[in-house]
């Protein structure tokens, strides 16, 4: 969230004395940054967001309105709200009667800018602080709108590809480990005298395991190779790997559970937070039916993309 979301956001849609201003910071660690699109009632679908920004009589911004599950949205249990967040907001309405979305800056210390609530009891991934942002009449100096007005949607499916493919390096993580701790159990374990790896049923489970582990190894370098960081109009395989990545890891992690049976059901073992954790892989960052849509929809526009 904070290298990818926010600081590649603003290397590459930033201006000059924005990047200047606080790059230094969120590189050092002095600031943390954070990344706010999703809201209450709209996710996946972002021309449905509600939160709006609106020039004031000075030229400055009023930005009203919440956003949910942003990831270092508060950073500590005080409810202290990230440093610096890239919101995105509507700020009119398009000829083609779309919402005009526009990108800002938000910073700590700004009036009206505060934290709804920390998420808690979260499934997995219980390290990654996770809040309600608030936005009550938040001002905004014109100076924190990043690009021009109406870009953000550029903006976001930008910076969406390199989320996907950084989410898919997550599940390659969660699957070898996985991989790691079941094999190692394996041999370690005996059952009727022998070594459950013995069985078939055992065999079956890491045997499989292996060969989703490889194929997402595979395909997580090979479009982190082929990706052009500044670039657009890569999604066919951003959302590709983030797709076959996402549910592969989760179903290695749960073969690991399966192959270690109680104790891989209990926290002494690593592998029940890797299941928990690898189940947010399918809903963040695009849902797994996000993906399953753009796919077909650019492999109809780009069929030649498979003999490619």
């Amino acid at each position: 969230a904070h290298s990818m979301l926010f600081v590649n956001n603003l290397a590459h849609n930033g201006n000059a004395e924005q990047k200047q201003r606080i790059l230094p910071k969120v590189c050092s660690g002095e600031w943390v940054g954070a990344m706010a699109m999703s809201e209450p009632d709209a996710g996946t679908d972002v021309l449905g967001l509600k939160t709006s920004a609106a020039r004031d009589e000075h030229g400055n911004w009023v930005l009203n309105g919440r956003k949910m599950w942003i990831t270092n949205g508060v950073v500590d249990e005080d409810g202290e709200p990230a440093d610096v967040v890239i919101v995105y907001a509507r700020t009119g309405e398009k000829e083609n009667g779309r919402p005009e979305l526009s990108t800002f800056l938000v910073e700590k210390g700004f009036s009206g800018y505060s934290v709804g609530q920390k998420i808690i009891d979260k499934t997995g991934m219980r390290s990654s602080n996770t809040a309600e942002l608030v936005f009550d009449n938040c001002i905004i100096p014109s100076s924190n709108l990043i690009g021009n007005l109406g870009e953000s949607i550029t903006h976001m499916m930008k910076n969406l590809e390199i989320e996907r493919l950084t989410l898919a390096a997550m599940s390659l993580g969660i699957a070898r480990r996985s991989v790691e701790e079941m094999n190692r159990y394996a041999s370690e374990r005996q059952s009727f005298g022998k070594d459950i790896r013995s069985f078939g049923q055992i065999q079956k489970h890491i045997g499989d395991s292996w060969a989703k582990y490889r194929a997402i190894r595979s395909y997580t370098y090979d479009t982190a190779h082929s990706m052009n960081l500044g670039g657009g109009n890569q999604r066919l395989d951003s959302d590709g790997i983030k797709l076959f990545a996402s549910t592969a890891a989760k179903e290695i992690a749960d073969s690991a559970i399966q192959v270690m049976g109680g104790y891989g059901y209990v926290a002494e073992y690593v592998v029940e937070r890797l299941w928990r954790d690898s189940k947010l892989l399918e809903i963040g960052g695009g849902t797994i039916e996000s993906h399953q849509k753009n796919i077909t929809r650019d492999l109809e526009k780009n069929p030649q993309a498979i003999l490619d």
